[in-house]
């Protein structure tokens, strides 16, 4: 069976560049060109995961996204979007997004996007719980790591990471990639930064959780 993909793009051209070019890879695609049409496809019926543009007429992307989540939509969903900046970005994950891509982006990049949320089956779920061992489990849904039941407290950016780390279990995810995820467009991703995140969350989860490849990258397990 084809996944269905709601694509919001208010600029015409694009829209039918990206709605033919992922027919073209097997996907069955509802395009539409307003917030507020978008919005009415996602409570008629369901969909395996949304592209969504921000500036739109109608109700715009973020506003659509954190609604929908709020009324128990659990579809993926990715940003398309110009605006880059880093209230931007934290924008749209606030409001209930797994990716980000910043225009202009390639279909090739936009394709293994969606490929690799789809594969992962990476729902939003206010009441799935993943289990990261005893005691120890994290909510998808908002982005909060739960210790002995207590709330464990993580800046931004470790939340990102642990995301990260959750929907890639077992994979090596190399520094371009994580750097990338936590990193805005106008920010200088930090090194020294990163490894105190790593070492923050290696105390949380324990030691060997986190497995470091020098010069590549880390892997959760």
């Amino acid at each position: 069976m084809k996944a269905k993909l709601l694509l919001l793009e208010d600029e015409s051209a694009l829209n039918e560049t990206i709605t033919e070019y992922l027919e073209e890879q097997g996907y069955e695609v509802i395009s539409v060109f307003d917030g507020d049409e978008a919005q009415d496809r996602v409570y008629e019926m369901p969909f395996d995961l949304l592209l969504l543009d921000v500036n739109v007429p109608g109700i715009d992307g973020f506003s659509l996204l954190k609604a929908a989540r709020e009324t128990g939509t659990k579809t993926p969903a990715i940003f398309l979007t110009s605006r880059s900046a880093l209230a931007d970005v934290e924008d749209g994950f606030e409001s209930g997004a797994d990716d980000y891509l910043r225009k202009p982006f390639a279909l090739k990049e936009l394709l293994l996007r969606i490929e690799n949320l789809l594969k992962r089956n990476f729902h939003h779920d206010n009441t799935d719980k993943i289990e990261l061992g005893e005691y120890l489990y994290y909510d998808s849904a908002t982005l909060t790591l739960f210790k002995n039941g207590e709330t464990v407290t993580l800046g931004d950016k470790e939340s990102r990471l642990l995301k990260l780390f959750i929907q890639r279990r077992g994979e090596l995810i190399v520094h371009e990639v994580i750097k990338e995820q936590l990193w805005g467009f106008d920010e200088e991703p930090s090194d020294d930064a990163l490894r105190t995140y790593i070492k923050h969350l290696r105390q949380i989860l324990g030691k060997d959780r986190i497995v470091s490849h020098k010069r590549l990258g880390y892997q959760f397990r």
